[in-house]
């Protein structure tokens, strides 16, 4: 039972990680159908490119707007008409700015169809909670993209910790620093002071890894950014530095910005660190995330640089025993589990026959199953990360004064 799939939104994740991990997935039987829809279609084109026809020969999308369409033609609300004809029960992937995902989200599951959106979910806590209580009445999955969930260094060290072989969190800090050239892309446009910051499109990624670890839940937040403007002249938090509290009394902190050197060896810089306590003894938990021990040197700098670091554990298209390239990675890995849980619950109601309660008692059985493993992120497993966005958008906007946070689900 395959899953057509609609992708909402061309930009750089579609291309270096959704799109071709639906390929792969399409050619294993798992995905029938793929739709992609975005405002412009020069974000469109860059979808259909050497790399995807030597990595998945002979797979294609369909385009809407369609390829040949004039590239200043502009049609805001087409996702809703490419999403209001799929029949039910197929997925929609949100790959928007974080400002369009709830309007987005809701729409898809009210012409029910399962949904996997680009983290942040949403920015308000009850946001989460509504589209949590708006799937669980259609018996929907939900999956939002927290990718570094599935690195299988940050699975180890979950299961080492909830053994109790770390001891206590006590003290931590991270990292996420992307490329400067950032600032040139579409960025510009959405990227701004009152719709987000540094710290919540990209810190909460850390902020989630530790809860995803540990089980702690955060109880302050404080967010201090550093405005500086766009080359269109928009202002952005393009640095932030945030610090979150946990239950525990845990203090963790991020930085993270747009101004990573554009020909640096990594193109990026990311990590974590965490401190813990045993009975009588220190404990470590640390990630170098942009450096995985490989490096290159190249003829040119296509890539972006002569010489580079490699971390072939995110995404990597490879060779394989089947036709063109496979992707590899926890990238894929993440945007595969999210589909298998998708079919999972589809598969859940076969048989039900035609008992329509039955059928929805059956698909929900399957959406608790996946919220109680807490691999996958959903609304209702992970919603700690809506309560911490929320309290961050405060905080950065009144100049990082803290912001308590109270956990409902507790």
């Amino acid at each position: 039972m395959s899953l057509d799939v609609t992708i909402v939104g061309g930009g750089m994740i579609v291309h270096d990680q959704i799109l071709p991990s639906i390929y792969h997935l399409q050619r294993g039987g798992h995905v029938g159908e793929i739709r992609v829809v975005a405002t412009r279609t020069r974000r469109l084109r860059d979808l259909v490119s050497p790399r995807f026809q030597r990595a998945f020969p002979g797979q294609s999308f369909s385009a809407f707007p369609s390829l040949d369409t004039p590239d200043d033609h502009h049609e805001e609300d087409l996702w809703r008409d490419v999403v209001s004809q799929s029949s039910p029960h197929n997925l929609v992937i949100v790959a928007t700015p974080d400002e369009l995902h709830d309007e987005m989200v809701r729409f898809a599951l009210n012409h029910d169809q399962h949904v996997l959106c680009v983290k942040p979910l949403v920015h308000s806590y009850e946001q989460g909670v509504q589209i949590a209580e708006l799937a669980w009445s259609r018996g929907l999955f939900v999956g939002v993209e927290y990718h570094k969930r599935f690195d299988r260094r940050s699975l180890e060290a979950r299961d080492l910790y909830r053994e109790g072989r770390f001891g206590e969190f006590a003290c931590g800090d991270a990292r996420l620093i992307e490329p400067y050239l950032y600032r040139h892309s579409n960025f510009q446009n959405w990227f701004t002071t009152d719709k987000t910051d540094a710290f919540t499109y990209i810190g909460c990624h850390y902020v989630d890894l530790v809860y995803f670890i540990t089980g702690l839940r955060p109880t302050e937040v404080s967010v201090l950014g550093v405005e500086r403007s766009f080359p269109n002249g928009n202002k952005a938090y393009m640095w932030a530095n945030g610090r979150v509290v946990f239950e525990n009394g845990a203090v963790f902190s991020v930085n993270t910005g747009l101004g990573y050197p554009d020909r640096g060896a990594g193109t990026n810089d990311q990590g974590i660190t965490m401190y813990c306590e045993g009975a009588d003894c220190g404990t470590i938990i640390k990630h170098n995330d942009q450096f995985r021990g490989v490096s290159y040197g190249y003829i040119d700098d296509a890539v972006g640089a002569h010489f580079r670091f490699i971390n072939p554990d995110y995404f990597r298209l490879v060779p394989w025993t089947g036709q063109g390239l496979k992707p590899v990675g926890y990238g894929y890995e993440s945007v595969e589990g999210n589909i298998l849980a998708a079919r999972s619950v589809n598969q859940s109601m076969e048989n039900c026959g035609s008992d329509s309660e039955g059928v929805l008692a059956a698909r929900r059985e399957a959406i608790e199953e996946i919220d109680r493993r807490g691999i996958i992120a959903t609304p209702k497993n992970s919603s700690i990360n809506e309560l911490v966005v929320e309290a961050a958008r405060q905080s950065v906007i009144d100049g990082g004064k803290a912001v308590s946070i109270e956990n409902p689900g507790k």
